[in-house]
């Protein structure tokens, strides 16, 4: 396919990363940054009874609050952002946007209503648009192809540890200050104890955000000898994606689909506990949290081994094979765990629900930063974050509130409302990525 011709300056000699002990501390302190990204979006899943009761909304209403607000914002700055690390320190934009989005958590909890609430969450995703993109194309350079599945894995452990910090963290604080409770605090007045969770989560990332930029900004392929990077031209960025468009909108729309389903699931299992199993928000942080952590952090770490083996040992697109295997196996866990009788058993399945989900990320990721030329991997990134937020993010809780207000008239119909929408959508996460992965599979044979 014809391209736009552009001039292109020369390349300095490219040095292939070793991925030695600095490479892996890299990958540990983005790991980090994705933690707390997760335990700010977490938060809000935690204390969904609580912020209904005090601020007497309906679940499509939470939903916008956990989805569309914090999508607004991410979808808005992480395309600029993105064409902004393909050609700049990926670490400062990382450094800044930890901060930007912790700041905000914190103000999350003293918002007073559900307008600034919103607002405050719309500024946490803005925050939290600069980190992926630039993070998957600072790992891109910094690990051989051959490792990249693993340490992709490692940065999306992130989720999972995240999510269990925030429901441990978020069901011990409960413990001793119950969320519809009211503290009077110097300065800032009386504040429930949902607010004092908020606020707590939020001070972590101001640390964080001076550990980063401690990193080295890793030599980037593609820069010219001089080190300076060119801005790929929008034309030439839009050329590249046309001529893979079905590698790309398969892989992109499979993740999308899986997270619409592990989004949406997210943000509702604790209120599913509360609702149908009558457990506390306490108990559903105890319980709930460390089976999503271990489960999660050892699919993803598994899964990014698998796929780094696969690649190595038998095709140079067995990490994406790796990813389908899981999504396979996905579909039938997740229609079937909301209608498990017992807490016991449906906790069993979440477990595998979040092994399986981690366990897909490393092969998925990787195949996309190895379809990519450098200078374009954030963008790309930035357009599968769009992509994965737009659909995952923002539809995934609120379609499952929709089927419980409007269909089921009925909150305590919940569990059939999260198993009817996995029942379409996990199937159709199964179809686009096996399409995907056959054009991926043509480009890599082509080399």
């Amino acid at each position: 396919m014809s391209q736009a011709h552009t001039a292109e300056p020369t390349a300095a000699p490219e040095t292939q990363p070793t991925g030695g002990f600095a490479a892996w501390w890299v990958a540990i302190v983005l790991m980090l940054a994705n933690t707390l990204a997760f335990v700010d979006r977490q938060a809000l899943a935690l204390l969904v009874q609580p912020i209904k009761r005090d601020l007497a909304i309906s679940d499509t209403a939470i939903s916008l609050l956990y989805g569309l607000s914090f999508t607004l914002f991410y979808v808005a700055v992480g395309i600029p952002i993105a064409r902004l690390a393909d050609r700049t320190n990926r670490r400062n934009i990382i450094a800044a946007s930890v901060f930007v989005w912790s700041i905000a958590t914190s103000l999350c909890g003293l918002a007073r209503g559900f307008a600034s609430l919103f607002a405050a969450r719309v500024m946490v995703g803005a925050g939290e648009g600069g980190l992926t993109p630039s993070a998957y194309s600072l790992l891109s350079d910094t690990f051989p192809k051959q490792r990249l599945p693993l340490a992709m894995g490692i940065y999306q452990v992130g989720i999972y540890l995240g999510s269990a910090l925030a429901l441990v963290i978020g069901g011990l604080i409960s413990t001793v200050i119950p969320p519809s409770e009211t503290v009077l605090l110097p300065v800032l007045g009386a504040l429930k104890g949902g607010q004092i969770v908020f606020l707590l989560l939020g001070l972590p990332g101001l640390v964080l955000a001076l550990v980063i930029l401690t990193l080295r900004e890793p030599a980037r392929a593609g820069a010219s000898a001089g080190g300076k990077v060119e801005s790929v031209p929008l034309a030439q960025f839009l050329g590249h994606m046309r001529g893979r468009w079905q590698a790309y909108s398969g892989i992109m729309l499979g993740f999308a689909l899986m997270i619409l389903v592990g989004n949406g699931t997210a943000v509702w299992i604790p209120a599913f506990f509360e609702r149908k199993f009558g457990w506390t928000t306490a108990q559903v942080g105890s319980l709930y949290g460390p089976v999503v952590f271990f489960c999660g952090t050892g699919g993803a770490l598994i899964g990014g081994f698998v796929a780094s083996w696969l690649r190595a040992r038998w095709a140079a697109h067995g990490n994406l094979v790796a990813s389908l295997g899981g999504l396979i196996a996905l579909v039938p866990v997740t229609i079937a765990f909301p209608l498990m009788s017992t807490a016991s058993s449906a906790l069993a399945l979440i477990g595998l629900m979040n092994f399986l989900a981690g366990f897909n990320y490393g092969g998925g990721l990787s195949s996309l930063q190895e379809l990519t030329p450098n200078r374009m991997r954030a963008q790309v990134s930035a357009t599968y974050m769009l992509v994965i937020n737009l659909i995952g993010a923002a539809l995934g809780p609120t379609l499952m509130a929709l089927v419980t207000d409007y269909w089921f008239r009925d909150p305590q119909a919940l569990p059939y409302a999260i198993s009817i929408v996995s029942c379409v959508a996990s199937p159709l996460a199964v179809v686009m990525l096996w399409l995907g992965l056959r054009d991926y599979r043509r480009h890599q044979a082509q080399g």
